[in-house]
């Protein structure tokens, strides 16, 4: 699912958003979606989440090409 998408559905309850990249300088490329949906371990999360998100793809920059 995209972000986007995500987090208006879930709406306050997004409590921190991650972004997997890979090891390196490289750029996500295509959209970013949603990977894992996992709740907050707090005890006063009251039902929050974190969205951990990746792109479609990365391409290399720098030095990684």
């Amino acid at each position: 699912m995209p972000e986007v998408q995500a987090r208006r559905r879930l709406g306050a309850r997004v409590a921190a958003l991650s972004v997997l990249a890979p090891v390196g300088a490289f750029a996500g490329t295509g959209h970013l979606r949603v990977l894992r949906v996992a709740p907050v371990e707090a005890a006063a999360s009251n039902g929050a989440v974190e969205l951990v998100c990746g792109y479609d793809s990365y391409e290399p920059m720098g030095s990684n090409r």
